[in-house]
């Protein structure tokens, strides 16, 4: 899976959490830089998630990417930048750490791809 961040200028211990849910680090906007936030008309293609780290920033800001990603049918999560808030949002997504083989959601990705 691979997911857009959008906030906080360092990411610290978040790229060792989201490898394990299985999550990649697609791009990354600090989200401080008000010209690459006018920029973004569009989500990166191949983004599956959105994570937006709230405490880096503005209103408008999560409003903008939250409206590209409903358009984009890609879901996303919001949450402080920290690595117990982080893992919280993630579960409360229904996505697993570290799943296990009988885990339900990796069995109904293994049907879906074959």
């Amino acid at each position: 899976m691979n997911a857009m961040l959008v906030g906080a200028d360092t990411l610290g211990n978040i790229p060792n959490v989201l490898q394990d849910y299985g999550i990649n680090i697609h791009r990354h906007l600090s989200g401080r830089n008000s010209s690459h936030q006018r920029k973004v008309d569009r989500l990166p293609a191949g983004t599956d998630l959105l994570i937006l780290f709230t405490d880096f920033l503005g209103h408008n800001v999560m409003r903008h990417f939250r409206s590209l990603a409903a358009e984009q049918d890609i879901r996303f999560i919001a949450c402080r930048r920290s690595v117990c808030a982080l893992k919280q949002s993630l579960t409360g997504a229904g996505l697993c750490e570290q799943a296990c083989a009988s885990c339900p959601q990796r069995l109904a990705k293994h049907k879906q791809a074959h």
